[in-house]
């Protein structure tokens, strides 16, 4: 009975006196099976770094080594001069007015294309009727080439033979020198890129949408909201994150524009007007490049420009997340007061005999969330 009983106590000897089992070996297809499960993933994601690599990285790297010689097209690298190129084209009045044309134009076009698409996307989310046949309709001047669409405009904003003109002298107006003064021509580069830019954005913002889920909608209305509250209170803080890939997108788009300022007027002896009035910092590093054929001040200018962009990225997400933090303070804030406000008149109305079937501390939160949404 002892020995029965001494079998039958657990082993409580320290970890040490314990005999150890060794692991079960494993085979090669389990060892590879694992090595795939742990290295499949790097694999599946390295073609997209080395061709980030090849056609990113590189480009940008050798495109600063250049930036610090004196680098000429025919006779090829030359001397070590550091950030000379830098310093001389800040110095250039022929840089400063490419980046003055090319903010004008970008601000000219940017703010009205997102506004115009937020508008179009919003007329796209109703009940329409050929809801395809719309919105394929506004994808059709992003589907055109920005030459076509270029050598067009071009014609339409003629100085003297342009449908523009002509349709202003009609109303007994003076005809608009486009191609030769500052802001007329900006203006009318503008409008090329916000028509063929406009509808690709509205379809982006159309797709967050119609990702926001549509019984906040129908709460909303029951609760006395009309369209435009919804689509000012639900829809558009819902598609914040699309909004500020939009704008970032937008500004990289509109700071590199190139190809609609150079065949706006191809008669021109300079690029970007007689005087070079809409010359955008691309179009300014095309002409050192390839026809003055001084690399190193394009490869300083293309970094130059490089930094701007980034810069104004920045300045868009920092802006953003200033606006939704704020946004979440202010909403945070009006949930406190409600909620205190709710506890103040439970508590004056605890003070009146009530029935048993009072109801329970733990709905105050949802009652107050109720209470924001019908306001």
């Amino acid at each position: 009975m002892s020995t029965m009983t001494r079998h039958q106590l657990p082993d409580i000897r320290p970890d040490a006196e314990r005999p150890t089992s060794t692991p079960p070996r494993l085979s090669f297809s389990q060892r590879l099976s694992r090595f795939d499960v742990k290295a499949s993933p790097y694999l599946y994601i390295a073609p997209f770094f080395v061709l980030f690599g090849l056609v990113g990285l590189f480009p940008l790297v050798y495109t600063f080594v250049v930036s610090l010689n004196d680098w000429d097209i025919l006779s090829g690298p030359g001397d070590w001069i550091g950030l000379a190129n830098y310093g001389t084209e800040l110095s250039d009045p022929y840089f400063w007015n490419s980046l003055f044309n090319t903010l004008s134009i970008f601000l000219l076009s940017s703010i009205p294309q997102i506004i115009a698409a937020v508008f179009i996307a919003a007329i796209l989310d109703q009940n329409l009727r050929a809801k395809t046949f719309w919105r394929m309709s506004v994808l059709i001047p992003y589907v055109v080439t920005p030459v076509a669409v270029a050598i067009i405009f071009s014609s339409a904003f003629s100085e003297k033979y342009g449908l523009i003109n002509n349709i202003l002298q009609s109303f007994g107006l003076d005809p608009v020198m486009w191609k030769t003064e500052v802001l007329p021509s900006h203006l009318a580069i503008a409008s090329m890129v916000n028509w063929r830019w406009t509808g690709y954005n509205a379809l982006i913002l159309l797709a967050a949408m119609q990702a926001v889920p549509r019984d906040i909608h129908e709460s909303a209305a029951l609760d006395g909201a009309g369209s435009f509250r919804r689509f000012f209170s639900i829809t558009l803080p819902s598609i914040r994150p699309t909004m500020i890939f939009v704008i970032i997108t937008a500004t990289i788009g509109g700071l590199q524009i190139f190809t609609e300022p150079k065949l706006f007027n191809p008669q021109s002896a300079n690029l970007g007007g007689p005087h070079r009035e809409y010359q955008t910092t691309v179009l300014y590093l095309w002409d050192m490049a390839f026809n003055r054929g001084n690399f190193g001040k394009a490869s300083a200018i293309a970094w130059l420009l490089f930094i701007i962009i980034v810069a104004f990225g920045l300045l868009n997400f920092l802006i953003s997340r200033r606006i939704a933090s704020v946004e979440s303070a202010g909403i945070s804030t009006r949930r406190a007061r409600r909620l205190a406000q709710y506890r103040a008149e439970t508590d004056a109305s605890s003070a009146v005999p009530t029935t048993p079937d009072q109801v329970p501390a733990s709905v105050e939160p949802a009652a107050v969330i109720a209470q924001e949404r019908r306001s």
